[in-house]
């Protein structure tokens, strides 16, 4: 391996958090037991290629340029983990020639303006033939298709990219998707001029543009090894900028004594230990995996939550890592707690990293040791809601209530209506005994309702139309073998099922005058939507763009509205998961 080193700090490379160093060294004795039954030993390297448009040349001398870019970034990887405490592991980079990396050179079959930055997908079934012709199966890969899609001036020092710029992948395969363009070189992260017209950052350094693009290039990496968003942690600050954070922007800042930096956190390292690039190892590397969390307690103690619980799993189970992702801001701004399970898998954790005011989730993310992390971090079966108040105090109150309704669920999945009911009337906590008794209530007829009374759930009336996007209309449940309704951190005890596009009438021949309630997407789902209510044909609400996490409420005057309607609509970006909620609409006298 040739390494190319980076002018880091001692203090940056020695500063770690307490106990890092330790779970290093657990997680390792765990592994490397493992690996040592029957070991499966297999150095498994990345591929490149270097993608042009049919109506494009190559990057003069990129073979020499981008073989400094990826030994930069393979030092880096290399001085995170042993400053974690799990030895100089890294990326493995092929050669085609000693000190020259082996890049697949493939021609487009179209010219430059056919592509854009949503090509990723075409440009990558553009590459197949010919890395199929090369002996590289890209779908049991970790493949890097750099773009030559960028325009670089260098004489008006004008850049500008329409390139692909993303990437996703396992501890299996991945594809990066990267820019590439003639400037980006790490010979260039120290320089504080010249400056440059940046097309997306504006007026910066030479410096600071290969800093934000070869630090793009180390991020979207981490993804194509599969690693998920996340941001330091005010404790590990004193670091610099998390690389799967906004790291990607401060790669090499400190080369210009501008900053810190990026680093990579014990969360990423942990899971990378296992991935074969680093460990060296394929031994069960298509066997399935599994994973149990038992005993599991989630419990706020001060500003803190903390987490416990003993899993089972096979193949076993390394680190469980745990990432707290606030409402807003994709995961970017999730924060991480780490344990290393002992020899009974009971696991200990807890973050008091959390913003105060907003809603979250908890996942938790348990690592096996032939690199399985089974799924990417938001598809974990281990997710659990939080709210954080204005003062910092975790609010568990809605995983308190999912806890203890499961069991009562499960009766219900299996038929078990006397278990259930049972089970329903030894609740007591009175939201989830008053959920429990719509749940069991499903099957019952709707009666009439009596003109005394003076407040009703939406979902006691029949409505006149339905019709939802997806599945079935459903009411008081969401369909699946999981039917709270439950958005953006709270379970709600009745609602309808809007799967967009959806419609539902009502006849409310001018007998209420307020109909109240909040709409939101179900929990777990990416869509986005758009919801409206009319009277009579006249809209009388209409809500912003509501995607996942987003609550919005509403109170409207409907006494002299004869038919309602609750229009559930699409938004540009598709109906794909937009599982649209109308969460408790009440109407009242």
């Amino acid at each position: 391996m040739r390494l190319c080193l980076l002018a880091l700090s001692i203090a940056t490379l020695t500063a770690q958090v307490p106990g890092e160093a330790e779970k290093a060294a657990q997680a390792i004795k765990i592994l490397d037991g493992w690996n040592a039954i029957a070991p499966r030993k297999e150095t498994r390297s990345l591929h490149f290629v270097l993608w042009t448009p049919n109506d494009r040349k190559p990057p003069a001398n990129y073979e020499a340029r981008l073989t400094r870019m990826m030994e930069h970034i393979q030092e880096f990887y290399a001085k995170e983990m042993k400053r974690l405490g799990f030895g100089p592991r890294s990326i493995n980079l092929p050669y085609s020639k000693p000190g020259q990396l082996k890049i697949h050179l493939i021609e487009g079959n179209h010219p430059n303006s056919h592509y854009g930055r949503p090509s990723g997908s075409e440009i990558r079934k553009e590459c197949l033939p010919a890395l199929k012709k090369a002996g590289i199966d890209a779908d049991r890969e970790t493949i890097v298709l750099f773009c030559n899609l960028a325009t670089w001036d260098e004489k008006k020092l004008i850049f500008k990219h329409n390139s692909p710029y993303y990437a996703g992948g396992n501890f299996q395969r991945g594809t990066a998707w990267q820019l590439d363009s003639p400037e980006l070189d790490p010979k260039n992260i120290p320089l504080k001029k010249p400056m440059i017209q940046d097309g997306e950052y504006g007026r910066i350094s030479l410096g600071k543009h290969n800093s934000i693009f070869i630090g793009g290039v180390c991020h979207e990496l981490g993804h194509a090894l599969g690693l998920p968003h996340c941001r330091e942690r005010p404790d590990e600050a004193a670091r610099g900028t998390a690389l799967m954070g906004s790291g990607n922007r401060s790669y090499g800042d400190e080369l210009r004594g501008e900053g810190k930096g990026s680093f990579l956190t014990l969360a990423h390292a942990l899971r990378l230990a296992s991935h074969p690039q680093f460990s060296g190892s394929t031994k069960e590397f298509n066997s399935p995996s599994s994973a149990e969390i038992k005993e599991l307690s989630i419990s706020a103690e001060g500003k803190a939550i903390e987490v416990s619980g003993s899993v089972v799993a096979n193949p076993p189970v390394y680190a469980v890592v745990a990432y707290f992702d606030p409402e807003g801001g994709s995961d970017y701004n999730a924060t991480t707690a780490t344990a290393i399970p002992d020899t009974n898998g009971n696991f200990t954790l807890s973050c008091d990293a959390l913003p105060a005011g907003k809603s979250g989730e908890l996942r938790l993310i348990p690592l096996h040791v032939n690199g399985s992390t089974n799924g990417w971090m938001s598809q974990t079966k281990f997710k659990y809601p939080y709210t954080v108040s204005k003062d910092g105090t975790p609010d568990l109150s809605t995983f308190q209530i999912k806890k203890s309704l499961a069991p009562l669920i499960e009766a219900l999945n299996t038929k078990r209506i006397d278990k259930a009911r049972k089970i329903s009337s030894a609740l007591k906590n009175p939201r989830a005994a008053k959920i429990a008794k719509i749940l069991l209530s499903q099957n019952d007829a709707k009666g009439p309702i009596s003109q005394s009374t003076q407040l009703v759930a939406l979902t006691r009336l029949t409505p006149t139309s339905e019709k939802v996007g997806w599945g079935r209309p459903s009411y008081d449940t969401l369909p699946g073998p999981s039917p709270l309704l439950e958005s953006g951190s709270k379970i709600f005890a009745t609602g309808i099922y809007a799967h967009a596009p959806s419609l539902h009438q009502y006849k409310l021949n001018k007998k209420w005058s307020k109909l109240e309630g909040t709409v939101g997407l179900a929990a777990g789902k990416s869509g986005s939507v758009r919801f409206e209510v009319k009277g009579d044909g006249k809209s009388l609400w209409r809500s912003p763009v509501i995607k996942e996490g987003q609550l919005k409420t509403f109170s409207l005057n409907i006494k002299t509205i004869m038919s309602l309607e609750l229009i559930t609509e699409t938004t540009p970006d598709g109906a794909a998961s937009d599982w649209g909620l109308w969460l408790e609409p009440t109407l009242k006298r």
